[in-house]
């Protein structure tokens, strides 16, 4: 018997159970994989002010202050006095986070697989039925389970919360030594030549190692992306003919929502966090900055659902969450909905508005942080009128998400 169980030892899971132990209750971790971040799922791109505000160690992530992009026909550059965006050490920055729960009272359980939730006869969930090697199935209780399982959303989706994504991207990279890096620099590549749904990618992970990768959104295409990668590899187009020889280290392989928030985070006994609940930016497939940030809310939040209810999830952590974010990942979507219909003749003309933006102003569109004032200005007052049709593309998705 625990306080709180939860399925899931990504940074969501993590980071709810330390939140949540470190407020006294009790806390098990289940995890599939033999260790954590054994398959890494990410390229692990996300943003410095969060890295901070989030207390990830500076060893842990590689800050990126040049952002390139190429088209088949283009390019552009953007470059900003100071890093604003960085790339993760995936695997260590995961093992922080077990480290910080672990010594917050968590327990944490390797290579033990949850069957399915555990259902009282009001159909509340009270628990969950493990496996494990060796072991025969298991029945653990506890008063709130949290599913951070991820794409799959293994308990939400047994509830019945949790249909499968129709919406979603397939990445698959490799983490490689390169022979030339620029440490500080980020390329996106796009157009049918990288990607027919989506785009390819190179981020420097430090010292001369970079991830190289492509992501394909699904349903747009069933292009294959790891035939794919494989190509770039072989053929080197654009950028990747000045990286010189290539040896790649690690492979990677995963699988994102992109859809926005699920229409529940909270169910009878159970709530989502992560993946699970759709909490990610659909722009550039980033969602680790929202995992932490939701992970500790839901954990803090945690031990007093437990003493007055499961409905106080749902004002404290639920209600701040859609508050927060949903608005922006809507409009995020219709803005990637444009992106995703694009030719390459498109994606050449989108690049020459790329081109004409400020570092503070791109940041603010590829992180999808912004408001209906901030584009309602950068759509009226921006000097070229591409830009202003660009970001009173944002404007109006805002509108519509608002009704006004």
């Amino acid at each position: 018997m625990y306080d709180v169980i939860v399925v899931g030892g990504g940074p969501a899971g993590l980071s709810a159970a330390r939140a949540a132990a470190l407020k006294g209750v009790s806390v098990l971790v289940v995890e599939q994989e033999q260790s954590i971040a054994e398959h890494v799922r990410t390229s692990g791109v996300t943003w410095m002010t969060d890295a901070k505000e989030l207390g990830i160690p500076r060893e842990l992530y590689n800050p990126v202050s040049g952002y390139r992009f190429v088209s088949p026909g283009n390019k552009a550059s953007i470059k900003s006095s100071s890093p604003e965006a960085c790339v993760l050490d995936v695997r260590r920055t995961y093992q922080h986070l077990a480290e910080l729960a672990g010594d917050a009272g968590a327990v944490l359980r390797l290579r033990t697989r949850v069957i399915r939730p555990v259902l009282d006869q009001n159909k509340r969930v009270e628990g969950v039925m493990l496996s494990s090697s060796g072991v025969p199935e298991e029945e653990v209780r506890a008063g709130l389970v949290i599913d951070a399982s991820g794409f799959h959303s293994v308990i939400a989706k047994d509830l019945g919360m949790a249909p499968e994504w129709v919406n979603y991207g397939v990445g698959a990279e490799y983490e490689a030594l390169a022979e030339n890096v620029r440490e500080d620099e980020w390329y996106l590549m796009v157009g049918s030549a990288y990607s027919p749904a989506g785009y390819a990618w190179i981020f420097p992970v430090g010292g001369r190692r970079v991830r190289i990768g492509v992501g394909v959104g699904r349903p747009h295409s069933k292009a294959n992306p790891v035939g794919m990668l494989d190509r770039l590899m072989l053929e080197r187009p654009g950028p990747l003919a000045g990286y010189g020889r290539l040896t790649p280290l690690e492979f990677h392989y995963g699988l994102v929502p992109n859809e926005g928030l699920r229409s529940r985070l909270v169910g009878n006994g159970v709530a989502l966090v992560g993946d699970s609940a759709g909490q990610g930016n659909p722009l550039v497939l980033e969602g680790i900055r929202y995992a932490i940030r939701y992970g500790r809310l839901l954990g803090e939040c945690a031990p007093d659902a437990l003493s007055y209810g499961i409905d106080l999830l749902k004002q404290r952590y639920e209600t701040v969450c859609r508050n927060e974010v949903e608005s922006k990942i809507k409009a995020a979507l219709r803005v990637q909905s444009r992106w995703l219909g694009l030719d390459d003749a498109g994606w050449d003309k989108e690049l020459d508005i790329i081109n004409e933006l400020s570092p503070q102003e791109f940041m603010q569109f590829i992180r999808s942080d912004f408001s209906t004032l901030t584009m309602a200005r950068l759509a009226t007052k921006h000097p070229k009128l591409a830009v202003r049709e660009f970001f009173a593309l944002a404007k109006g998705a805002l509108q519509d998400v608002y009704g006004g």
